[in-house]
């Protein structure tokens, strides 16, 4: 029962965590730091923002496989077929949501960047703390935290800094202009590490230990 659990709250926060990345981007004010280097790339020569999600979701397992010197390496390896399905579902929700930020007053706006940056950090929390197979952003955080003794929250951080300069570089160099990251990038690179942060603080132990991860409270 216990691996069922574990299970179900893994696969419900994989489901929040995309319905975030792409509430982000119907926001109309920048997406999510993590995916911003592929909403970039799609952008600046009209690719499909799926597949160059997934194609970014595999550079960042590489990355992992170095981190880990191949320690961890089917889980590691796991996350490419996760990291296909789980491009589909961002596609998917897209098509599903019919928010279109241009048509939309700025307040509603705000409101879809909050929810947006509360499902991210939610499902980031939720997907990570089941130790299974791990979307890769959060995969190459969660790696990086560890090599440099880093609590999630702060590396998730950090690792978003890194995507909104690495985006900002490929816009101006490739468009001439920044792509994709406006305000709602800037709260969520700020916003999500503090949510994930929070949900840990509140739930982590009481969600692993319904996940047969922690020893019952006696």
């Amino acid at each position: 029962m216990k691996t069922l659990n574990r299970w179900i709250i893994y696969i419900v926060g994989m489901l929040i965590l995309a319905l975030g990345l792409t509430l982000n981007t119907k926001s109309g004010l920048g997406v999510s730091p993590i995916i911003s280097m592929s909403y970039a790339v799609s952008e600046i020569w009209h690719l499909n923002f799926g597949d160059m999600t997934f194609l970014l979701y595999t550079l960042f397992v590489i990355g992992e496989l170095i981190l880990h010197r191949g320690k961890y390496l089917i889980n590691d390896l796991g996350q490419l077929p996760l990291s296909l399905i789980f491009s589909r579902v961002l596609n998917l929700y897209s098509a599903l949501i019919p928010h279109q930020a241009a048509q939309e007053p700025l307040w509603k706006n705000l409101l879809v960047l909050l929810l947006a940056i509360v499902c991210t950090g939610i499902g980031a929390a939720f997907t990570v703390n089941m130790r299974l197979v791990p979307n890769p952003g959060d995969g190459i955080v969660a790696a990086l935290g560890e090599k440099t003794g880093r609590e999630q929250g702060v590396a998730k951080n950090i690792f978003d800094v890194c995507c909104v300069a690495s985006t900002c570089t490929l816009g101006l160099i490739a468009a001439g202009h920044v792509v994709g990251i406006g305000l709602g990038t800037l709260v969520a690179m700020v916003g999500v590490g503090r949510v994930i942060s929070l949900v840990n603080h509140i739930s982590r132990e009481r969600i692993c230990r319904a996940a047969g991860l922690l020893e019952p409270a006696v």
